[in-house]
């Protein structure tokens, strides 16, 4: 049994939960620990390296997703000095483990979409130019870092920027969002679970559909369908032309975020979606 650690996730746990044993975890990334307790309880203790992240996360559980009550972790215990939370753990297996094609995979973007519509629902706001004027404006900050870093040449910019434009000029509804709604943050067991909320906030609905379309639904229709069939409804034509510029939006933090970040998997996924759009 551990007791002590100068790792501080495990002294959050041992504060809240007493003698605690980690348990290996090879798909959980480097700053998220499970532990688990004498009688067999699992856990997860994260540490953000960044305090934004800490702060946002913090207030998703706080104010936003109780709205998933069942399909989230609870919120246990933080250490705002080492920007530390621990968690119940979600049982079940990682969606982006399943067969690719396979009725699993399937079920999963089905379930998916069903559990989203909800947090959608409670938080719907009405539409508003407000939120498109934000985005464009954000857009734009990536768009001169692309410039800056000599990511995108002149045409892709003038194309970045039109789409920025679309964004700033259109009223779009708006809810709080989880903003980073993929398999990776999903578990398949006896429940569907979500987890990693420290992008969640306010925003345009039709974003959180982004990452899904430019990584996963254009290659695998399918799974669209099964996705907006557990919605409860498709995208009409506005959102699916809105879902474009999310997709600009998409191409231009992956090419600044994979440079920034030295990760060639990222960039290339960048450069793929900014193609799509020309």
């Amino acid at each position: 049994m551990i007791t002590t650690s100068d790792d501080p996730r495990i002294r959050l746990a041992h504060h809240f939960l007493g003698a605690v044993e980690v348990a290996p975890d090879p798909l959980l990334p480097p700053r998220v620990l499970r532990v688990v307790t004498g009688d067999g309880r699992h856990f997860v203790a994260k540490q953000h390296p960044e305090r934004d992240r800490y702060v946002g996360e913090l207030r998703a559980y706080g104010a936003w997703v109780t709205h998933l009550t069942g399909h989230a972790p609870k919120l246990v215990g933080r250490d705002d000095a080492t920007r530390t939370l621990l968690l119940t753990a979600l049982t079940g297996d990682r969606a982006d483990t399943a067969a690719p094609g396979s009725p699993e995979e399937e079920l999963a973007h089905h379930e998916a979409g069903h559990v989203l519509a909800k947090l959608h629902r409670a938080t719907a706001m009405p539409q508003g130019g407000a939120v498109g004027a934000a985005l464009a404006e954000r857009f734009q900050s990536w768009i001169d870092r692309a410039v800056h870093a000599d990511l995108i040449d002149t045409a892709e910019q003038k194309l970045l920027k039109h789409h920025a434009a679309i964004l700033g000029n259109s009223r779009m509804d708006s809810a709080i969002c989880h903003l980073d709604y993929q398999p990776r943050n999903w578990l398949i067991g006896d429940t569907f679970g979500v987890c990693d909320f420290e992008h969640m906030r306010h925003d345009a609905r039709v974003r959180d559909f982004a990452r899904l379309e430019f990584r996963r639904w254009q290659a695998a229709p399918r799974l669209r369908t099964a996705f907006f069939d557990g919605y409860g409804r498709p995208l009409n034509d506005t959102e699916r032309r809105l879902l474009e510029s999310f997709g600009a939006i998409e191409a231009a933090t992956a090419l600044v975020k994979g440079h920034r970040e030295n990760d060639p998997t990222l960039s290339e996924h960048g450069r793929t979606v900014l193609s799509r759009l020309t």
